[in-house]
């Protein structure tokens, strides 16, 4: 009894010190986002390389702007789409836009949501040329990086340098408009887990914020889905169910609707100023065909086998069913560990559902790799699983312009003879095995926010394994594992 009692005084203390050890100050926080902006500053100025000198009278780059931006991997989606869009005329999207009988947008429709639209917009507002607009639209986004690095900071300490001084930040932060949609999901997971209020209405303002990110790019919109469930069994061990309730299925809705209407308050203004406009974006991501600049593992997998319009038909279907399924199986087992744990893990099922998505959607495109890094961040799996997905990231988004250099100028390009092309079999067969390996992992792995805001969550610290709503005490200096 006495040695239970020495034990039970001293393990508080333990805690107690590892948390002072731990902490993550301001000074730290303030080093960590200069460092994401050292690295945004780095990202910007290789997407750069390929602007300018001089510019035809569209504004686009000269000389040599479609060999440049393959040869020296500086490619952006930003800077190419200055050209085609109207977005060099200004035009306001979506309201006369459309799609025509050859697939093409026209009248200020682009391929994304209307969030996004507007960003793309305003960054083009004053450019005259793709440098100017490049530069404008990284001056827009480079605040949504800034703090999607604090949050992460706050959130996870110094694990978030996965996100501040990572590859994919460097090769990924201007090369699409994907840094808006990452801080909606960064930002709705510091609502549930840092603002003190009742748990349903942080879930909903987290339901907000996720809808919005759908308004930029579909994905995060795929997390309301956990969010509910974990609402539905009242928050961490079911501390926050209503009295004498076993599930807050009214809860659950709230969050459900409170997503809903912000898409729809969000989207409807477009949809009644220009339907065909504000439709054409969907009608064209409907319509995109599976092919090589598409990086899926659909293309590589079903090419050899059939035809392209056998192809084209049978992923138009298998896609969205896969997805469907691999959601349902992540909140399944999800659902499976919340019985065995008492808590919902809405994080890490929304990671693993995100890599089915990535893995299993008919484009992946690289600034993908933006999606899942705040993951990588948030749960607790093994540093080398995002050291490896970011090297098999690097071949793929390195390989993939050099090969297309290759193949347009009449290099070598085939497999046996083309690093390029070598690289590129290992970026997408070497993302597709890790994003199956960490779906798996992820369902398995706790998240840093855990444990009434898990004070341990230091880069490469073990924390404490939970068992049932009980916490494993410390082994004893010899004990064995």
């Amino acid at each position: 009894m006495r040695l239970v009692h020495e034990v039970v005084a001293v393990v508080p203390e333990q805690r107690d010190a590892g948390r002072r050890g731990n902490r993550f100050g301001r000074t730290a926080l303030a080093v960590l986002v200069m460092l994401c902006g050292l690295t945004l500053l780095i990202g910007f100025a290789n997407k750069d390389r390929c602007t300018g000198p001089s510019f035809d009278e569209w504004g686009r780059t000269q000389p040599d702007y479609d060999k440049r931006n393959k040869a020296e991997v500086c490619y952006s989606d930003i800077q190419h789409l200055w050209i085609g869009r109207d977005i060099d005329r200004h035009v306001f999207p979506y309201v006369d836009g459309g799609i025509n009988d050859r697939g093409l947008l026209v009248g200020g429709s682009v391929e994304y949501p209307v969030l996004t639209g507007l960003l793309i917009w305003a960054g083009a507002l004053f450019a005259h040329n793709d440098a100017e607009f490049l530069l404008y639209s990284a001056l827009l986004m480079m605040p949504f990086g800034l703090l999607t690095g604090w949050l992460l900071g706050k959130l996870a300490r110094w694990r978030a340098l996965l996100w501040a001084i990572g590859p994919p930040l460097v090769l990924y932060a201007f090369h699409n408009w994907d840094l808006p949609v990452v801080l909606c999901s960064v930002a709705a997971v510091y609502v549930v887990h840092r603002w003190k209020r009742p748990l349903v209405e942080r879930s909903v303002v987290a339901s907000v914020l996720l809808a919005l990110g759908f308004a930029f790019k579909i994905y995060s919109g795929i997390f309301v889905l956990p969010l509910m469930l974990y609402v539905l069994t009242g928050g961490r061990d079911g501390k926050e169910l209503p009295d004498g309730k076993k599930y807050d299925l009214a809860g659950a809705w709230r969050v459900a609707i409170a997503a809903v209407i912000t898409v729809v308050l969000v989207n409807l203004p477009f949809a009644i100023a220009g339907y065909e406009g504000w439709k054409a974006s969907f009608t064209f991501q409907q319509l995109r065909r599976v092919d090589i600049t598409t990086n899926s593992v659909w293309y590589w997998g079903l090419r050899p086998f059939i035809s392209d319009d056998e192809m084209q038909s049978l992923v138009g279907v298998l896609s969205p069913v896969t997805i469907i399924i691999s959601f349902a199986v992540a909140c399944w087992l999800g659902w499976r560990r919340y019985q065995s744990e008492g808590t919902y893990p809405w994080i890490p099922v929304s990671g693993a559902m995100l890599c089915g998505f990535m893995l299993l959607h008919k484009v992946h495109s690289p600034q993908y790799t933006l999606w899942l890094v705040p993951m990588l961040v948030l749960l607790r799996v093994p540093l080398r699983w995002a050291f490896a997905y970011f090297a098999a990231d690097l071949a793929m988004g390195i390989g993939i312009f050099r090969w297309f250099y290759a193949i347009e100028f009449n290099q070598p390009a085939g497999i046996y003879d083309s690093f390029s092309a070598q690289a590129v079999m290992i970026g997408v067969w070497g993302r597709a095995a890790l994003l199956v390996a960490l779906f798996v992992a992820f369902l398995k792995a706790r998240d840093v926010v855990s444990d009434d805001d898990d004070e341990r969550g230091v880069l490469g610290e073990a924390a404490p394994r939970e068992v049932g709503r009980k916490t494993r005490l410390p082994r004893a200096s010899g004990e064995p594992a």
